[in-house]
């Protein structure tokens, strides 16, 4: 069942009770310090057992926008922020709102060649960031004059509100998204454009005071934005996690711990979380799912039926950076998921959804279109791209109040209103939650010396996940390595961009001198060529680590000194790898285990590590047993790394 928002009987102010008859406030800052007002001392943030109520968080706020202020006035101008996922990213947003400017967010982990892009294109006044970050945002900003380290400012000093003029209509932020001229183009979106999608009632979701979110997204993402909105301009807690860190094998624990009431996360995630959970009971506080970054899959709703209690519901959507939510509804287990396509749900309150043809006709009903938004609050368009805003953003005659945004999106109205998302127009992907352009990845492909042509492709995993593979001819014998072309890419792209597989052709097929992505061959998931020969496990454990690896990644046979990364590895299956090792050993390993122990040799020394100290003596002769079978090199490295009584000896 889906519940269908009723247009006559929807709020149209905000979502906390005692709000209802007050109008809209004029900016974010005016609308959180009145929450600040009213709620003091409710628990506004907490990660990682630091905790900030809603006055603390106030105050944490009006230093940094004191400082930005003092350092650079009032006028309107961007902001960008570099700090690791958590609370003094929250606290630097909104300093930087308070002194009238507009932020934008690096995340540290990006390569520095894209956070130089961004930087620039941006036109960042100043560089905000923290002692762990500071050596590289100097190699962003050279000019110290432009960097603040907020490490620095004086905490004893109480500053009250600035006050300043802010008007709805003014920039917020600037959000990066992939771009289809190959490199990362800027949405803007004001403070009425925020408030309007997420301090009112969005459609069939109630945001209460007492509710518990989750922040799993990097705030450099658009999806992040959803649940930091609706719980600080309505007076409800955030809970930042860090799935990187921490890893998703430690997220079932953590959502019961903090009571967390309502999670969005990506699908991927989500996917990991379910298979963490034993049954229906344990998440009893968890009220609502929120899935972002891909439409949901019939696997994704299968799981929430067989994981999740019955009082939790799945909210399914649709929405894009450059006009927030546009479709959305509430299920429960009886709803009937479709054959075919994705649903997305119902308009929101503030949107119409069209379907067009190819010449920007509506299509009659039941017909496939291109899924275009129609909006009064719709965003101002792309920074710094005139030419590109007025293709994507239209209005029907000049000087209209509703706009027209086209999302490259294909799909289907059912009689009642419901949409269904049938893909992509163009080569726009979602991979593990993130919104990238193919070309972004096939021009530095076809800028590799060794390279005569390339293109990349997403594929659908049996697992549910969607993958990138790379097509690739080579110039000349020999071709290079996976690992080579890996480590290439690494260092102008972040990890979501770079290809999972690399097939080798002789040419890549074409229509019209154009791609013809729909003839290229589905991966095989053999071992690719690599700079190390192929080994062969030899112990239990690496057998069953191998097993382990082959399963998750889709790539067999596995070596036992292959580099996890290098066989398309990636932080989030990372998680996954450590998740099913802990069920198969018993052994509660960090989650960046693979990170610093990327073959299987190495993993098979620390799983061993690991069982050595939990075994009893009885269970001892068969860990040695076991250390007699590794090789010299092994059994020194293990020795070397565990002690010297622990040796093959």
């Amino acid at each position: 069942m889906a519940q269908k928002p009723d247009d006559d009987t929807r709020p149209l102010a905000v979502v906390s009770p005692g709000f209802a008859a007050e109008p809209m406030a004029r900016s974010i800052p005016a609308r959180f310090e009145d929450i600040v007002r009213r709620y003091p001392d409710r628990l506004a943030v907490k990660m990682a057992g630091r905790e900030l109520s809603y006055a603390q968080l106030n105050r944490e706020a009006n230093r940094i926008a004191w400082a930005i202020f003092e350092r650079r006035g009032a006028a309107k101008e961007s902001v960008a922020l570099l700090f690791d996922h958590g609370i003094d990213v929250i606290a630097a947003l909104l300093g930087a709102l308070k002194a009238g400017k507009f932020y934008v967010v690096l995340e540290p982990s990006n390569p520095s060649q894209r956070l130089g892009y961004i930087l620039e294109e941006s036109q960042s006044a100043l560089l905000l960031t923290s002692k762990q970050h500071l050596g590289l945002a100097r190699q962003l900003k050279t000019d110290d004059s432009c960097l603040l380290d907020i490490d620095d400012f004086d905490r004893s000093r109480q500053l009250e509100n600035l006050h300043l003029a802010i008007a709805p209509g003014d920039f917020a932020n600037i959000i990066y998204t992939s771009g289809s001229t190959g490199e990362p183009k800027g949405v803007v979106a004001t403070h009425l454009n925020i408030l309007d999608s997420h301090m009112v009632n969005p459609d069939a979701i109630t945001i209460l005071p007492n509710d518990r979110l989750s922040l799993l997204h990097s705030l450099s993402f658009h999806s992040a934005h959803g649940h930091l909105f609706q719980s600080l301009l309505n007076g409800a807690a955030l809970f930042p996690f860090d799935v990187k860190s921490v890893g998703a094998h430690r997220l079932a624990e953590w959502l019961r711990v903090e009571q967390i009431t309502m999670c969005h996360l990506p699908n991927s995630v989500f996917r990991q979380l379910a298979e963490t959970l034993s049954g229906h009971a344990s998440l009893p506080n968890l009220r609502l799912i929120h899935l972002s970054g891909a439409p949901m899959t019939a696997l994704d709703f299968h799981l929430y039926k067989e994981k999740f209690p019955s009082e939790t519901q799945f909210e399914v959507s649709m929405g894009s950076t450059e006009t927030t939510g546009i479709c959305s509804a509430v299920i429960d287990r009886s709803f009937s998921f479709p054959l075919e396509g994705c649903p997305v749900g119902y308009p929101r309150r503030n949107k119409k959804v069209l379907l067009l043809d190819e010449n920007g006709h509506m299509v009659l009903p039941g017909q496939i279109g291109e899924i275009a938004v129609k909006t009064r609050n719709m965003k101002p368009g792309y920074w710094r791209r005139p030419e590109l805003t007025q293709a994507k953003f239209r209005y029907d005659t000049p000087g209209d109040d509703e706009g027209i945004y086209l999302t490259g999106d294909l799909g289907k109205m059912l009689p009642d209103g419901f949409l269904i998302h049938l893909g992509r127009k163009d080569s726009l992907v979602k991979i593990r939650g993130n919104r990238i352009d193919l070309g972004e990845i096939e021009r530095p492909l076809l800028a590799h010396p060794q390279l005569a042509d390339a293109g990349v492709v997403p594929w659908e995993r049996q697992d549910g996940e969607t993958c990138l593979a790379a097509y690739i001819v080579a110039r000349s014998e020999p071709v290079p390595r996976v690992d080579e072309l890996r480590s290439y890419l690494g260092e102008k792209l972040p990890d979501y961009m770079i290809p999972a597989s690399f097939v080798f052709m002789k040419s890549l097929p074409s229509v019209n001198g154009k791609l013809n992505r729909k003839e290229l061959p589905r991966p095989d998931g053999r071992r690719p060529a690599l700079k190390q020969p192929y080994v062969e496990p030899t112990t239990d454990v690496e057998r069953q680590l191998a097993e382990i690896w082959e399963e998750v990644l889709g790539v067999r046979p596995i070596g036992i000194h292959d580099n996890f990364f290098d066989l398309g590895g990636h932080s989030l299956a990372a998680t996954r790898v450590v998740s099913r090792v802990l069920k198969k050993f018993q052994s509660d390993l960090p989650v960046n285990t693979l990170f610093h122990s990327p073959a299987i040799a190495e993993m098979a020394l620390v799983v061993a590590a690991h069982r050595w100290k939990q075994l009893d003596e009885a269970a001892l002769q068969a860990v040695l047993d076991e250390l007699d079978s590794l090789t010299d090199a092994d059994a020194q490295k293990f020795a070397a790394e565990h002690g010297s009584g622990m040796s093959k000896k």
